[in-house]
């Protein structure tokens, strides 16, 4: 089960920036390289934590610990960078959704190919929905 969430990580990590993306340019606060890169190495280290923690208890409590803790720190950065609570809140109940989404995938051995492309269409969807409200040249 570690190596099927491993598989996802590339997932995780692009709908988490693109997340972020979206809440910079919505509540227009510009956020560092350096920021990204920090929030980026806590996507990893989830992965670090799940085997390791999944090494002394079972699967399914290790991932909601590592979820926890990782969907926790990057709230709280945001939280940090933004200034304000919520764009926070919004990561924390996006992040919430998408590790629950890849953990339900991970536990559809047989169906997990359809659940993973309806999943994926619904949020192509949700992200075509939001960045057309975006005025992206400021006219």
């Amino acid at each position: 089960q570690s190596t099927r969430t491993a598989k996802y990580a590339i997932l995780i990590i692009l709908l988490t920036f693109t997340v972020i993306f979206f809440v910079e340019i919505m509540d227009k606060k510009r956020i560092h390289a350096l920021q990204y890169l920090l929030i980026g190495l806590a996507l990893c280290l989830f992965y670090s934590l799940l085997i390791s923690i999944s090494e002394q208890l079972s699967f399914g409590l290790a991932y909601l610990i590592s979820s926890a803790l990782t969907i926790g720190l990057i709230g709280l950065y945001i939280r940090g960078i933004m200034k304000k609570g919520r764009p926070a809140l919004i990561m924390i109940g996006l992040l919430s959704a998408l590790y629950a989404y890849v953990y339900v995938l991970i536990q559809l051995e047989t169906l997990a190919l359809l659940a993973g492309s309806l999943g994926l269409f619904v949020i192509l969807a949700m992200l075509m929905y939001f960045s057309k409200k975006i005025d992206w040249f400021g006219e």
